[in-house]
């Protein structure tokens, strides 16, 4: 049920930096449950069905987190929140003290804890705040959602986070979610290209996919993230939720995170490398699903090295 009114403790001023797929969304379920939500995105056209619905529009990250007592921010990668944080129209040059900002993003976990650094220094706290889940369960508000930072400002924004989620779980300092959200993305990746070559070796041996999938994601290994993707894997060009060049981009941000601490990752390691080929063939805004399209193709090379081996063998 929607909120017509915010609980007196909680937050009333709500920023959104970051309007796309995931963040549009985000700020659209706040929106329906009934917050002030002032918001920001590098093309505007994006945000304009949010704006129909109550989004008040602001020019600037600065001009977010200057009106807002928590802002949130969801953006690609490192880059772009360096972007919109830093300088004069950044997040950072907004802030005043007793203000909360939960990055949503999934990034280093340095990047964070520098940012996160930033921000204590003016007064405010920062929460790294990664997702698990994509664009269907941010529209539906059952997301999970991992938390790190300061434990009072994580008790302020509780709230509003289970407005977006079916699970907010605080894990530790700052840095320490994301942490998590990363090692959650390795098991992710490394299942859907599992289930990708057990499916295609079904194929191969006359076991028609759909059948394949359907025995497989209904056995024990039938974990939510592969029962959700089998329909993408009948049809991989469909619309997908969670494209191949963002997983590309976390399995590597997960690679150096376990470099330095030390810990053999060889499944990620094995799984970046056909990621990097799927993404060399162009599927940078495929969903990570079109994984079973990369090993067709990968297959239909080595079967046509096959066979130009044999004919020479035999001349």
């Amino acid at each position: 049920m929607a909120k017509t009114h915010p609980h007196p403790a909680e937050p009333r001023e709500i920023g959104f930096v970051g309007l796309g797929t995931m963040g549009g969304r985000v700020a659209g379920r706040l929106l329906a449950a009934g917050y002030d939500v002032y918001g920001t995105n590098r093309t505007r056209a994006k945000a304009e069905a949010l704006m129909e619905g109550g989004l008040r529009w602001c020019e600037t990250p600065h001009d977010v987190a200057a009106v807002a007592d928590v802002i949130f921010s969801m953006v690609i990668d490192d880059d772009a929140l360096r972007a919109v944080t830093s300088g004069p129209d950044g997040i950072l040059a907004g802030l005043g003290e007793r203000k909360i900002y939960v990055d949503m993003s999934t990034v280093s976990p340095e990047t964070s804890r520098n940012l996160a650094e930033q921000v204590r220094s003016l007064g405010a706290q920062m929460l790294d705040a990664p997702v698990s889940g994509g664009a269907p369960q941010a529209e539906e508000g059952s997301l999970t959602i991992m938390v790190g930072g300061d434990e009072q400002a994580f008790s302020l924004v509780e709230p509003l986070l289970l407005e977006l989620a079916r699970a907010v779980r605080h894990i530790g300092a700052n840095g320490q979610a994301l942490v998590l959200k990363l090692a959650t993305n390795i098991s992710l990746a490394v299942q859907i290209l599992a289930l990708s070559e057990g499916a295609l070796i079904a194929e191969r041996a006359g076991i028609s996919r759909a059948l394949a999938l359907e025995v497989m994601t209904n056995s024990v290994i039938g974990s939510p993230a592969l029962k959700a993707r089998a329909p993408l894997l009948l049809e991989p060009d469909r619309p997908g939720w969670f494209d191949m060049r963002m997983m590309h981009k976390d399995l590597q941000l997960a690679l150096d995170t376990s470099r330095k601490l030390s810990v053999p990752a060889p499944s990620a390691t094995a799984t970046d490398q056909v990621l990097n080929t799927a993404r060399e063939l162009g599927y940078d805004h495929r969903d990570i699903a079109a994984v079973i399209e990369v090993l067709e193709r990968l297959s239909a090379n080595r079967a046509g090295n096959g066979s130009r081996r044999q004919t020479a063998t035999s001349k």
